[in-house]
């Protein structure tokens, strides 16, 4: 009873480990999607007006 409790415990932390990589993972995707859409709209800007350096 006392392996089936400690791999129990062991599972459950590999759950809960698997699904916070998870929620990081969306996060990150989220704010990268959001970077790039910032950056081709700096783009298309700099490209409309013809300003360069």
């Amino acid at each position: 009873m006392n392996i089936f409790l400690i791999l129990i415990i062991i599972v459950a932390i590999a759950l809960l480990l698997v699904g916070g990589l998870v929620e990081a993972v969306r996060f990150l995707l989220w704010v990268g999607l959001v970077l790039a859409i910032i950056a081709v709209i700096m783009w298309l800007f700099r490209a409309i007006t013809g300003k360069r350096r």
